[in-house]
């Protein structure tokens, strides 16, 4: 046994270790160098310690909610494919829109399950939370013709909106995730750009942020009528 590697191994300085096992840190010193024979029952002690630290940290990762996106790029590609079927033909569902219908399913899932949907990286911006990697991954489904991009006017703007050429893989899509999809389509999908940047500006997640800075998926465990989308009262 290595005692020293050990405890630097688990960030544990001579002092704690020493106390835990209840002796004097000289003692231990002659331990770790070999200059003192480890008794059984010592032995035993420090085994006990380091696997109780073992288990524990493992608990924790367990317990730990990832808060950090984790940009599941093909199944965004399916979501998208599947809002555009359902409601990208609607006249008022350009970018703008289309961006805050994948925030709220996002973050709605994140709310409701603590696990990501599809984990896109959210900025705050003047029109509302922004996804980082959307114009990437359109970028390449455009070029491997699975959409196509569309500019027309809509009143006084240039309306920017995208048709599917192929159908979404619903295989990779379980669910309670379309069961998300299809409630926030059903609650949004239906406001104007303008109505739906505002309506997210008092969600708590983009209100609790500075602009340009990277939306918490944390945030939304704050959130209030009307957005939050948890009975938190049911919860013992």
């Amino acid at each position: 046994m290595n005692i020293k590697e050990l405890r630097k191994k688990f960030g544990m300085s001579q002092d704690e270790l020493a106390g835990r096992l209840n002796m004097s840190r000289p003692t231990l010193i002659n331990l770790e160098n070999g200059t003192r024979p480890i008794k059984l029952e010592e032995k035993a002690k420090i085994q006990e310690i380091f696997e109780l630290i073992k288990e524990n940290e493992a608990e924790m990762k367990s317990d730990m909610r990832i808060d950090i996106p984790q940009k599941k790029l093909d199944k965004f590609k399916q979501v998208f494919l599947y809002i555009l079927e359902k409601v990208g033909g609607k006249p008022n569902v350009g970018l703008t829109v289309l961006y805050k219908l994948l925030y709220f399913i996002d973050f709605d899932y994140y709310e409701k399950y603590e696990e990501q949907l599809m984990g896109l990286t959210y900025i705050k911006n003047h029109h509302g939370p922004t996804p980082k990697e959307f114009i990437k991954v359109v970028e390449e489904m455009k070029e491997k013709g699975e959409i196509e991009e569309v500019k027309s006017p809509y009143f006084k703007y240039e309306q920017r909106k995208y048709l599917s050429r192929v159908s979404a893989d619903l295989s990779q899509l379980n669910g309670r995730e379309l069961e998300m999809i299809d409630s926030v389509l059903s609650r949004l999908s239906d406001k104007s750009a303008t109505e739906l940047s505002e309506y997210s500006h008092r969600d708590v997640p983009w209100m609790t942020h500075e602009e340009g800075e990277q939306i918490s998926y944390e945030s939304v465990f704050y959130r209030n009528d009307p957005y939050s989308v948890r009975q938190y009262e049911d919860e013992i």
